[in-house]
C-alpha cells in the first residue's frame, strides 16, 4: 500500500511538473516576439531536440501571430525553427505555415510534432547520471566554501575573545598602544 502511494505521488508530481512547465512555456509563446531572450531560448530548444511548443506544435495557436485568426503570412502557422530540416538544403523559414489547424499525421513530415517539454524531460532521463554529477559539481563547492565561511568567522571570533581578554582592547580600562598627537593634516598620526 505504501509504495502504490508513492508511486502514485510520483506520478502526480511529474505531472504537476510538466503541467507547470507547458503552462510557464505557453505565456512564453505568447510573447514570443517580444521576448528575444526567451525567443533565442525556444528557437535554441526547438533545434536542438527537434520538437515544437510546449505540449505540442498547436500550442503555438497561443501566439497572436500564430493564431488561426490572425492576420498576415504567420497565421495558423508555426516559427521555422519546428521544422524538419535537410540539413544540405538552404532553411526554408515558411516551412511551418499554415499547419496549426492540420492533424498531426498530415504535418509529421513538415514540422516536429512532439513537444518540448517531453522532449526535454527524456533528455535528462537519458543523461540522469550526467546531469546528477554536474549539480553535485556545482553544489559540492558552494557547500565547502559556506562551511569554511563558518570555520573562518568561528576562529576570527575566537580570537577577537581571546584577545579581548588578555590583553584588554575591548575593556573599561583599555589603553591604545600608539598615542596620537594630533600631528599633521588628520588629527591622527602618531607622534
Amino acid at each position: 500500500m505504501a509504495e502504490g502511494l508513492r508511486h502514485q505521488m510520483g506520478i502526480s508530481s511529474q505531472e504537476g511538473t510538466i503541467d507547470f512547465l507547458n503552462n510557464n512555456i505557453r505565456r512564453g509563446i505568447e510573447n514570443y516576439y517580444d521576448d528575444l531572450d526567451f525567443k533565442n531560448i525556444m528557437d535554441f530548444v526547438q533545434k536542438k531536440f527537434k520538437c515544437c511548443g510546449g505540449e505540442d506544435y498547436r500550442d503555438w495557436s497561443k501566439n497572436q501571430y500564430h493564431d488561426c485568426n490572425a492576420p498576415g503570412p504567420l497565421a495558423c502557422g508555426v516559427p521555422y525553427t519546428c521544422c524538419i530540416r535537410n540539413t544540405t538544403q538552404v532553411v526554408n523559414t515558411m516551412c511551418g505555415y499554415r499547419t496549426i489547424d492540420k492533424e498531426r499525421l498530415s504535418v509529421q513530415d513538415v514540422i516536429h510534432v512532439r513537444g518540448c517539454t517531453n522532449a526535454v524531460i527524456i533528455w535528462f532521463m537519458d543523461n540522469y547520471t550526467f546531469m546528477a554529477g554536474l549539480l553535485l559539481g556545482i553544489l559540492l563547492p558552494q557547500f565547502l566554501g559556506v562551511l569554511m565561511t563558518l570555520l573562518y568567522i568561528t576562529r576570527v571570533e575566537d580570537i577577537i575573545t581571546e584577545y579581548s581578554v588578555t590583553d584588554g582592547l575591548l575593556g573599561p580600562g583599555a589603553k591604545p598602544r600608539v598615542e596620537t598627537a594630533g600631528t599633521g593634516c588628520c588629527m591622527c598620526y602618531p607622534s
